[in-house]
């Protein structure tokens, strides 16, 4: 199944996704809470009934709750929290290897992540940042997950069973204030704090079963054959796959929840696909070529990222031009 948020006469509805056309839940069934962080917590006995409307959508009932040009949301608007991963050997390697470091051999002994901001998830469309985030601003090409039921020391071999959905993330980064503050050797703060793009839609993990494949020898969890692409402008500028994750999700789960409940609406990402910023780009390029001109977003660029079976989320970014931010 396909879920979305949107904003309906100002207010925040929960939607289904079927065949491209979102159905607002609430209208079908009063019963269903109102948001999806609430409808993950009582999954067990709301996803049986959304297989249900699902069918009986397919079928041709339900037409009046269909929402003409809905206006999508990130589909987590307010996450209980929102902790970022680091999985991708490609890409860390490479951005060690563009600043003359060698490989963290920590890497390979547990899965690394941090806390961003759970309060500047946003979904869809425009995202508007100050002039220092325009400071060198990337994209990051992600896939994030969403913890379904509430939890503490999930072993790895359990962890799938706890994830809700999954979304693509596009984790927005002012690299200048980045580098500047982790000089001072504590983690992306005032660099990263500003947007995380999320959506289009939360998709349940029975959506990904015919594209699970065999997970690499020495690891626990699901792995997934899933293409990654980006666009700037409508240029390609990144391609991965989500099957390249060094560390799985229930690996992941398992590191996050040592000692640490987990809640419903609780996001996790992956971490940047190799290629998946301009920062590694901008370094590769460097390396094989001094007089490289970096590239960084600019107000007014598009940034879409195609997933398979996520789909696809498109933003436009823009300068906050003497405005308060309300």
């Amino acid at each position: 199944m396909k879920f979305v948020t949107f904003l309906h006469h100002q207010q925040e509805k929960i939607g289904l996704v079927v065949e491209d056309s979102v159905y607002c839940l609430t209208t079908i069934c009063s019963e269903i809470p109102s948001t999806l962080t609430d409808l993950l917590r009582e999954s067990e006995f709301i996803f049986p009934l959304c297989r249900k409307i699902t069918k009986e959508i397919q079928s041709g009932l339900h037409h009046s709750a269909m929402v003409e040009q809905a206006v999508l949301m990130a589909p987590i608007p307010h996450p209980t929290s929102f902790r970022d991963a680091y999985a991708f050997r490609q890409h860390v390697e490479t951005s060690r290897l563009n600043r003359g470091l060698p490989m963290i051999e920590e890497f390979d002994q547990f899965p690394v992540f941090y806390f961003s901001n759970h309060q500047a998830i946003q979904g869809p469309g425009k995202v508007y940042a100050m002039p220092d985030h325009f400071q060198e601003m990337d994209f990051e090409l992600e896939v994030a997950i969403v913890i379904q039921k509430e939890g503490i020391n999930i072993a790895a071999n359990d962890a799938d069973h706890y994830i809700g959905g999954f979304m693509i993330l596009n984790d927005l980064s002012a690299r200048a204030l980045q580098m500047q503050e982790m000089k001072l050797n504590l983690g992306p703060a005032k660099g990263k704090d500003f947007a995380s793009v999320m959506g289009p839609y939360l998709v349940t993990s029975d959506e990904l079963e015919p594209y699970c494949i065999p997970t690499p020898q020495g690891h626990i969890g699901k792995t997934y054959n899933l293409p990654m692409e980006c666009t700037v402008n409508g240029q390609p500028v990144s391609k991965g796959n989500l099957k390249d994750m060094h560390w799985t999700f229930a690996e992941i789960i398992e590191r996050v929840s040592y000692g640490v409940r987990l809640y419903p609406g609780d996001i996790i990402g992956s971490g940047t696909v190799g290629t998946g910023c301009f920062l590694e780009l901008n370094g590769t390029a460097k390396r094989a070529n001094p007089n490289h001109e970096p590239q960084w977003l600019n107000p007014g660029d598009t940034i879409s990222m195609d997933i398979t079976a996520l789909g696809q989320l498109t933003n436009t970014v823009h300068l906050y031009k003497d405005q308060a931010m309300n």
